[in-house]
Order: C-alpha cells, then sequence, then structure tokens
C-alpha cells in the first residue's frame, strides 16, 4: 500500500477488521515506498496489492464485502435471489457517485419507495483527491467525500445495493415496469429509473496497454507515483490532468516525459508553466502513442509516432500514466436509450431521455460541464423529473 493512495485505506481497513475479528487471519500491511526492496522482489507496480499465503490475490480498491465475496463462491447467487424477491421501486437508481446519491436522497424525500443500486458506491469520487471546488466546502477528499454522500443516503429510507454491475435496460411499453438487469443473473423493476453511471478512464487503445495493465500502465499518480521512486515514465495527455500528474510525479520520480497528441498542451496556462520550471520534465507535442513495451513481466518502454514527420520514436521507461480523459459507462444501454457519438445518454434541461420514465445525470449524460457540484444538482432535478412522471402516470382517469 501507500500513504498517498486514496484507495489504500479501505482495504487495510477491512483487512484489519477481518484479523481482529477471526483469529484465523493475520494481516500485514507495507508501505512501499519504505520498502522497495519487497516492491522489486515481487513486482509491485499498483497499489494496493493484495497477496493471500503468499498468491497475488488482488488489485485496486476492494472493501470487506469485496475481499469476503471474491473467497464466498456463492455470495454472487445468494445476492442475486436476494434482489429478484424485491419489490418493484418507484424510483431506481442506478449508480452510486453524485449525482446517483443525490438522486437518491431527493426521491426519498418524496416518500416513495426508492432504491440505489451501484457496483461501487463513491464512483469515481473514491479515485480523486484533493477536491477545492465543492462549493461551501474549501478542501476535502473523495474517499471522504464518499463517505459523507453514502451516510447522507443512509438517513433516508433508501434501499442501498452495492456490488452489483448493471448490463441490460429493458425499458417499459404499455404502462408495464421498467427492468434493469444485472451480470449476477438479478433483476430488479421500477416505475423510473435514473441512469448515473458516470464515467472511467479512458484507454489508448494500442497494443501492450492491457497486457502491462498494473505492471508499469496506470491510471492514478497519487496512488501509483511512489513506487516509480527514481524511475523513468512517461504521462499522455496534455491537459489539465495530464499536466497536474506530470507536475506530481516530477517530485517523486527520476524522469517524466509528457507526451501530447496535438501540436500544443490544452491544460490551464498556470499549470503549463509551473510545468516547463521543472528539471526533469520533457515535453513531446504532436506525438500519437502506438505501443506499450515490456519484458513480460512490467513495461520497458514506449513507442510513439511523429506526426509531424511520421517517424517512430522509442522511449525506454518503467512507468506510463495515462491521463486522457473519461468515457461514460453506458455500453449496456445501447439500444435501450438515445446516446450521443460519444456513448453520452441524450438528455434535455430536465434529465428526460427519449423513454418516458427514465432520466439521467452527471458524467455519464450529455450535460457538458463534469463536475461535482454539477453532477449533484443533475441528480437532484433527476429526480424531481422522476417524481413528477410519476404523479402524472399515476392520476386517475
Amino acid at each position: 500500500m501507500s500513504l498517498s493512495c486514496q484507495n489504500c485505506p479501505t482495504v487495510v481497513q477491512a483487512l484489519n477488521t477481518m484479523a481482529a475479528l477471526n483469529p484465523k487471519i493475520s494481516h500485514t500491511a507495507v508501505e512501499g515506498s519504505l520498502f522497495q526492496d519487497e516492491i522489486a522482489e515481487k513486482n509491485v507496480l499498483a497499489v494496493p496489492t493484495m497477496y493471500l499465503d503468499g498468491e497475488l490475490f488482488g488489485q485496486g480498491r476492494m472493501d470487506a464485502r469485496d475481499i469476503v465475496g471474491k473467497i464466498d463462491t456463492g455470495a454472487s447467487a445468494r445476492d442475486a435471489e436476494r434482489l429478484n424477491g424485491m419489490d418493484s421501486f418507484d424510483v431506481l437508481v442506478v449508480g452510486g457517485g453524485p449525482a446517483g446519491a443525490s438522486a437518491a436522497i431527493y426521491a426519498a424525500r418524496k416518500g416513495i419507495r426508492t432504491g440505489l443500486v451501484a457496483e461501487r458506491f463513491g464512483g469515481q469520487v473514491l479515485d480523486t483527491m484533493a477536491i477545492e471546488n465543492l462549493i461551501s466546502v474549501p478542501y476535502t477528499e473523495g474517499p471522504k467525500l464518499a463517505a459523507h454522500l453514502e451516510e447522507h443516503v443512509n438517513a433516508y429510507d433508501v434501499d442501498l445495493l452495492k456490488g452489483h454491475t448493471a448490463s441490460a435496460l429493458k425499458v417499459a411499453s404499455d404502462g408495464a415496469l421498467h427492468e434493469v438487469e444485472f451480470d449476477n443473473g438479478a433483476t430488479l423493476s421500477a416505475k423510473t429509473v435514473v441512469l448515473a453511471t458516470g464515467a472511467r478512464w479512458r484507454t489508448m487503445g494500442v497494443p501492450g496497454e492491457d497486457e502491462y495493465r498494473n505492471k508499469g500502465v496506470t491510471f492514478c499518480p497519487h496512488c501509483d507515483g511512489p513506487l516509480f521512486k527514481g524511475k523513468r515514465v512517461a504521462v499522455i495527455g496534455g491537459g489539465n490532468s495530464g499536466v497536474e500528474a506530470a507536475i506530481d510525479l516530477a517530485g517523486v520520480v527520476g524522469h517524466v516525459t509528457l507526451i501530447e497528441f496535438l501540436d500544443e498542451m490544452r491544460a490551464d496556462e498556470v499549470l503549463q508553466r509551473k510545468l516547463r520550471s521543472l528539471d526533469n520534465v520533457d515535453v513531446v507535442l504532436s506525438a500519437r502513442t502506438t505501443e506499450v513495451i515490456g519484458d513480460g513481466a512490467q513495461v520497458t518502454g514506449l513507442d510513439y509516432e511523429d506526426r509531424t514527420t511520421g517517424e517512430t520514436e522509442h522511449l525506454d521507461l518503467e512507468g506510463v500514466f495515462v491521463q486522457i480523459g473519461l468515457l461514460p459507462n453506458t455500453e449496456w444501454l445501447k439500444g435501450a436509450v438515445e446516446l450521443t457519438d460519444r456513448g453520452e445518454i441524450v438528455i434535455d434541461e430536465d434529465g428526460k431521455t427519449n423513454v418516458p420514465g427514465v432520466v439521467a445525470a452527471g458524467d455519464a449524460a450529455s450535460s457538458p460541464a463534469k463536475q461535482i457540484v454539477v453532477a449533484l444538482g443533475g441528480g437532484a432535478t433527476a429526480a424531481l423529473t422522476a417524481f413528477d412522471h410519476l404523479i402524472r402516470t399515476s392520476a386517475p382517469a
């Protein structure tokens, strides 16, 4: 684990709790930046990384439910049976980020049967370190904000269902209920559905990227930066997130090469000035990454095409930090609701989709600004729109 990783505390606390409750379980937490020899021996290039009896068990954010669920092979079937047995909802929110939490709270306050189902509560917020633009909150951090959102949701009569990934939406016809299907075979039904599934990191889509993910290819400079102390890394992307990542990494790693596809960086000028003031950072413009190179165990380099000359260039390095934007989590909605060419759910000013009774909000929707405060407002709007649909469609003849 790493002290600068926002996902590591959840894993460490879950394992500590399990060890405290069960005398057959012991847990050792290793701070990677302080024990570089052990990191090198196990070839750990992403945190949190968990080992069970010396064998790799898991990587990434996991809570006690996730850990036990991975060991308990019957958990998925029992979860599906429980969901299948639930009554239909007035409002079912799919997604547990700021938009989903806001929608659930606003719906529950109307006194209607509300459910919130999510793969993980908090969404992208869990991967965010410093949050300084949430109005009235001068500073907070993602995991802390996610915990507060969950606490607020639990203050109301909301069925909070975590650890479930939506796989299909079957829209209602002739006054029937909408149905959301999940990858464990479960189905939930509702009169109205709020889609707030958020987005995920966009990948480069080049050879070697998937093969060396968590073996040098990573998406979180705060989490994994300390593991690359003194090493050579590349940051892909010249927007604000890419430049901020390069600045952050420059204080830890040996050298940073920032690679930008366009002929100029898109980051704020003040960030660009800071970046160019660092003597261990190079910036390569008009460059298209073509392949991540490795030795089978970890990243050893990267190839890119100089878009001006058409020639292929090579960089020797040990890490690649991808910072090229987001992709909406909407693949499961194709054919059910209208999507933009970028995969975002098309909504109007009230959050309505092209399907009556189905609304959307947050980073998965077509609203232009992808910000926490915008998602919070969008979730509230979506819930109010869903309630308006309910009262209009349930009015007696």
